[in-house]
């Protein structure tokens, strides 16, 4: 006699499952799924009821997956993705479309999300998601259609697209120059000024510390007026853009401000980096028209900037 399958626990305990495997916390999970914390757990404990395991441990900096629980995500990522994949297969075409982009939160905040509104106009039949993020993610994994990353040229996914490189600058607001008590003409002049930095946890860029700036212009002993410090770059512009001090500006994410002219070069003073932003893209969306067409306006706006950035080049050679 064939044994009698079990009823399957409802879908969206699988749902909050998968994704608190995921992202190993049911905080993350809440977020990306729009309920609460605790309905996650409540969802998880239900799951674990029903099969009779345990699905995760607890520890002091988050969650782990057990055996079973890891077995259980496996199948689960599997069966989801099934699913999602039929269903756009056979949903009518005339739904909206969407393109997932990911890249770190400086580069979304101060470059990409301020000329999304293009993209809109140009295709306004597809709508945009971003996951900023400073970790790397996996775009298969992370079921994410592009990522934008920063990396040395020589480091660059196989694949993937250059769209610009990287060069750093002091920058600071307009109205710092106009304070004749604390001139801003030379970079010796940083004495009278503060000095923003952003605080790099993983250290991996370091050309992008004051410290290391100021060694190669030759002032190793300059001691600023005073100091303040963030924990993400995007938060560094802002105070710059405030007028709260001077910045090492990463052209070409603060290029826009350069132009408008809320920030400005107090001297001229820049170096070019080993590193560029290159997009990649996953082997499986290689035939949808939107991420086809996202990655073509991406292209647009990368080969203006760059002109922009030879032009203001060729303008300070004269």
């Amino acid at each position: 006699m064939a044994r009698k399958s079990a009823p399957l626990p409802a879908l969206d305990f699988f749902r909050g499952f998968e994704s608190a495997a995921r992202h190993l916390s049911f905080t993350k999970a809440a977020e990306e799924l729009f309920v609460t914390q605790s309905a996650v757990s409540r969802q998880i404990q239900a799951l674990e009821e029903r099969l009779g395991v345990k699905l995760f441990t607890r520890r002091n900096r988050g969650l782990a997956l057990t055996e079973e629980g890891h077995q259980m995500y496996r199948a689960t990522d599997v069966a989801l993705r099934t699913l999602r994949d039929a269903v756009e297969r056979i949903s009518p075409g005339d739904l909206q479309k969407l393109v997932t982009v990911t890249s770190s939160m400086a580069f979304c905040s101060l470059w990409l999300i301020p000329r999304l509104s293009g993209f809109r106009k140009t295709y306004p039949g597809v709508d945009v998601r971003i996951s900023a993020n400073n970790q790397i993610l996996d775009l298969d994994r992370e079921r994410i259609d592009l990522g934008i990353r920063y990396c040395p040229v020589r480091a660059a996914p196989q694949g993937s697209i250059r769209m610009f490189g990287e060069e750093i600058v002091p920058v600071c607001s307009p109205k710092l120059l106009k304070d004749r008590a604390r001139p801003l003409k030379s970079p010796a002049d940083l004495r009278h000024h503060s000095l923003l930095h952003f605080e790099d946890t993983y250290g991996s860029i370091p050309w992008l510390e004051w410290d290391v700036w100021l060694e190669s212009a030759g002032l190793p002993e300059l001691r600023p007026a005073g100091s303040l410090r963030f924990s993400h770059y995007d938060q560094v512009i802002r105070a710059a853009l405030d007028g709260q001090g001077v910045a090492l500006g990463r052209r070409p994410l603060v290029t826009q401000f350069l132009a408008d002219r809320s920030l400005v070069q107090p001297f001229s003073s820049d170096s070019v980096t080993d590193r560029a932003y290159f997009v990649v893209r996953t082997g499986a969306n290689q035939a949808r028209g939107e991420v086809n067409d996202f990655i073509k306006w991406l292209m647009s706006e990368s080969e203006t900037l760059v002109r922009a950035m030879e032009k203001d080049k060729r303008v300070k050679k004269k």
